[in-house]
């Protein structure tokens, strides 16, 4: 891994993935806690479909999947509030449809062979451009959290609470979403469109094995979601497959040996 450092796309591919993966982890401890966890899942399928509307159209996949997810990240986190028991249910319809018309646009042919990259990630497809956004987009997730941290505290636990304090919680609900719309959107270069929901709720399972508190959990979601990527990044250099599986992979690993050993220690 060291001497691969020494070129400039492991470079980009390491400090944009680890911001990225960071990011995730951090929205993750909400989305988790307030069972919003197929969220992620929902709006990656729906960046798959922009990614393929995009690729037919010979744009660039953000100026599609941008506004695309974003929207329904907006549509999705209003269905579940609205309307708890149908949730689930409209994240199922919305990301099933989206998928299907993802494989419909890609199956005619009119996709690029640039498209498995965005599916399965690609350390070789991080720009500088990439490296760009996911700096920016770090500032500004952390930024969100530091500013709105106890807000962000009080609604993911109590949001009856939180409106008797006077707090619009609709309005940090709908930042949520668009920061986890981002970090979707962002994650689709190296993690890949159908991998990234992973990366989002997987760290939050793993600290929430480990955490006492909420402070705690979202530091340690991070630092879990940090050391699966650098692992994940090792494992796809060393065994040649895309990023994004390594990544899950890792995730996954550090999951599993993290229940075993608090089985042991009970």
């Amino acid at each position: 891994m060291l001497e691969l450092l020494k070129y400039p796309f492991v470079q980009r591919a390491l400090i944009a993935g680890s911001l990225i993966s960071f990011c995730a982890a951090v929205l993750g401890v909400i989305l988790v806690l307030k069972h919003y966890s197929l969220i992620g899942h929902g709006l990656s399928e729906i960046g798959f479909a922009s990614l393929s509307i995009a690729s037919a159209l010979n744009i660039p996949a953000v100026v599609i999947a941008t506004p695309s997810v974003i929207a329904a990240s907006f549509v999705i986190m209003f269905v579940s509030q609205r309307y708890k028991t149908a949730g689930d249910i409209a994240i199922a319809i919305a990301s099933s449809a989206a998928l299907a018309l993802g494989i419909i646009i890609s199956s005619l042919g009119s996709a690029s062979s640039g498209t498995s990259s965005y599916l399965f990630g690609s350390v070789l497809a991080v720009s500088e451009g990439d490296l760009i956004f996911s700096v920016v987009l770090s500032l500004i997730v952390l930024g969100a959290f530091i500013i709105f941290y106890d807000r962000f505290f009080l609604i993911t636990y109590s949001e009856d609470y939180a409106r008797s304090l006077g707090i619009n919680t609709a309005l940090y609900q709908l930042i949520i979403s668009i920061l986890t719309a981002l970090v979707v959107v962002s994650g689709m270069r190296i993690t890949g469109t159908l991998l990234i929901s992973g990366v989002i709720i997987l760290p939050a399972v793993t600290a929430g094995s480990l955490a006492s508190g909420f402070k705690s959990l979202v530091i340690l979601s991070g630092l879990v979601s940090l050391i699966a990527f650098i692992a994940g990044l090792m494992i796809s250099f060393a065994f040649n497959i895309p990023a994004g599986a390594g990544v899950i992979g890792a995730n996954t690993l550090i999951l599993i040996l993290v229940k075993i050993l608090k089985l042991k220690i009970k």
